[in-house]
């Protein structure tokens, strides 16, 4: 069974940095992408940033230019490096997979809080 284990969520100051990671384990048959959505109070989980099979990267407008997508393939760990942190970028952020094993899966983890101080 897959499972995601997200961490490095924490409280910082407006300038700064953080790094999240997104730790999958089991077996992953086919990856399909593997991206880092957030959701905060009173609005919808929106996407940051993803990365697909094929190594394309997409970021959402708002983070782009400070907001680094990147995977270790061997040990299936995904990270959100986060530099030039804003108030607005305050939310819950979740890591997704999206991968295939006879079937197509999509999977969460449980969130990890981001917040930063003006």
């Amino acid at each position: 069974q897959v499972q995601l284990v997200e961490s490095g969520g924490g409280l910082v100051q407006a300038g700064g940095s953080l790094r999240l990671s997104c730790e999958a384990s089991g077996r992953i048959f086919s990856f399909n992408a593997m991206g880092w959505y957030r959701q905060a109070p009173g609005k919808q989980r929106e996407l940051v940033a993803d990365i697909s099979s094929g190594s394309r990267l997409n970021y959402a407008d708002s983070v782009k230019g400070r907001f680094t997508i990147s995977r270790d393939n061997a040990k299936n760990i995904l990270y959100l490096q986060m530099n030039s942190l804003k108030p607005e970028d305050t939310a819950v952020y979740y890591c997704n997979l999206d991968y295939s094993d006879r079937a197509r899966y999509k999977l969460w983890g449980q969130g990890t809080q981001v917040t930063v101080s003006s």
